[in-house]
């Protein structure tokens, strides 16, 4: 490979919403650059027309800006291409369906050196051998063994291949996988990996009904042109690695072969086969950054929508199949970069928990600053028709935040720091509001209206004092003032409840719920 700069690649296809799965593959890509002082590029990879997704490209890009995965080539939100002008030329475009001139060279290149060849099996003749061949309990391969006996310009002459070539363009360019020979590679997660050409298909690499490339030799091309260093993917291109070392071997590249890391699988919270959408509509969680809307209508739910902080969410995704060596388990994305290595990425596949997704977010709930998480909870105020100001939504949050999970649910937790309860909870009402409760909150409420000032330290004072003085049980007094001001029983300290809503509101709670209970 070359010793160049480090130079790696994200390269998606827009085929629909880019699973947490793929934001891991593009996550670990940048944060292996950053470490190395490297690149970060972002290729869109769209010559597969029939399972193209209108929205997707934006969908991805959206979707890693969202988690600070910030390219340092490629595109942008708005479509644009993001690099330094001075190395825009040597490997712009970033899209392959803008690149669609380059690809059909390097195919006829391999024709010509006898590394590839002209296929003219219609569909219809490969289903046939398909199912023969599992007729007989045989897997059907499209190997040296079948190409001897099918339509290709390996069997022919050259001039009824000319013919061919110019009938119609209902052919493709495969490529010719050597006989007998063995492939080694190594892969810097997997080590040393051997294969033998006898197991492998005659992909193919070009089509000329379209005029686009596959995959397969897309990407090698794109690598090679964009002087790509390592290619760290997902584990399920793992069998297409020997293809890739015979294309480079075909061009003559293996000097600029990039090295080739797989990453683990994610799997199911119970271990058995990969993380799909199923497993997060079944068990209630989502498996993409952002909420999608697929063309036919359908939602699917994204982590963003779902309340999770963006850093919470890299943080999480960063330690499934990789861990820094420590207990450590929060992270910033500077402290990602730092401590990444391949070296401490596992090889066996990476089970996800959604419970502790939630406890990531969490833990970046907990490190929030009141002020921050204010500002965040106000439009939540706001769509529920509630005005106040930031101050108290920063009290109000410094009480109850440490019950929460996500902002969304600081509402649920609060809701009576803004709005008088309208009923009160029947089990609470039958232990603690006792005949003899009236008049003694009766007491409380003469004793409140006297408190001055009106914080929770001079509240929790006075109580104490009156409660004291009265001969009375503290359980009995504010188990009844809790029902009174709160209507049910949750919540943090009385005191604190009352330092919140104010003497005016206190009263008024108070005497709502003489005049109810």
């Amino acid at each position: 490979m070359s010793t160049e700069k480090v130079r790696v690649r994200f390269a998606p296809s827009p085929t629909g919403p880019l699973h947490m799965g793929g934001v891991r593959t593009a996550l670990f890509n940048y944060l292996f650059a950053r470490k190395q002082g490297g690149t970060f590029v972002l290729r869109i990879e769209d010559t597969d027309t029939q399972r193209f997704v209108p929205g997707a490209e934006k969908y991805i890009i959206d979707a890693l800006l969202w988690c600070g995965i910030v390219p340092d080539e490629g595109v942008d939100e708005s479509g644009a291409v993001v690099c330094e002008p001075s190395r825009r030329h040597p490997y712009a475009p970033y899209r392959q369906s803008e690149r669609k001139s380059i690809y059909e060279k390097y195919a006829r290149q391999l024709v010509d050196q006898d590394n590839a060849y002209y296929a003219f099996d219609t569909p219809g003749e490969l289903e046939s051998f398909r199912q023969e061949a599992e007729s007989h309990g045989e897997n059907f391969i499209y190997n040296h063994a079948f190409r001897k006996k099918t339509v290709n310009s390996l069997n022919m002459d050259p001039a009824e291949v000319s013919r061919r070539l110019r009938k119609n363009n209902n052919w493709v360019i495969r490529f010719k996988v050597p006989e007998n020979k063995t492939v080694a590679m190594h892969d810097l997660i997997r080590g040393e990996v051997i294969v033998q050409t006898g197991t492998l298909d005659d992909k193919v690499l070009w089509k000329a009904q379209d005029g686009l490339p596959t995959y397969h030799l897309a990407n090698i091309v794109d690598d090679y042109l964009m002087h790509i260093t390592h290619v760290i993917r997902g584990e399920e291109w793992l069998p297409s690695l020997p293809l890739h070392y015979l294309l480079y071997e075909s061009f003559g590249w293996q000097e600029q072969r990039p090295q080739f890391a797989h990453l683990p699988l994610l799997l199911k919270p119970d271990g058995k086969g990969k993380l799909s959408k199923r497993d997060g509509d079944r068990l209630g969680f989502p498996v993409f950054p952002l909420e999608w809307t697929s063309p036919s209508g359908e939602k699917s739910r994204g982590y963003r929508e779902d309340g999770y902080f963006p850093e919470a969410f890299v943080n999480m995704i960063a330690l499934l199949g990789w861990n820094p060596g420590t207990e450590q388990e929060i992270f910033s994305m500077e402290e990602l970069t730092a401590l990444f290595s391949l070296e401490r990425v596992i090889k066996s596949g990476a089970r996800f928990n959604p419970e502790k997704a939630k406890w990531f977010n969490q833990r970046y709930l907990r490190n929030r600053s009141d002020s921050l998480l204010a500002e965040e909870f106000l439009p939540l105020l706001r769509d529920k028709g509630i005005t106040t100001t930031q101050l108290k939504a920063e009290k109000v949050v410094s009480l109850i935040r440490n019950r929460a999970d996500f902002v969304s649910d600081f509402w649920d937790l609060s809701d009576y720091f803004f709005i008088p309860p309208e009923s009160y909870d029947p089990a609470m009402q039958k232990k603690f509001w006792k005949p003899e409760i009236p008049s003694i909150i009766t007491g409380v409420r003469k004793v409140l209206a006297l408190c001055e000032p009106f914080d929770a330290a001079s509240i929790e004072l006075v109580l104490h004092q009156w409660i004291e003085a009265e001969g009375l049980k503290t359980g009995q007094v504010m188990n009844a003032l809790r029902l009174c001001l709160v209507g049910k029983p949750q919540g943090p300290g009385l005191a604190d409840i009352m330092a919140v809503i104010g003497p005016e509101d206190t009263i008024k709670r108070i005497d709502h719920a003489l005049n109810t209970l």
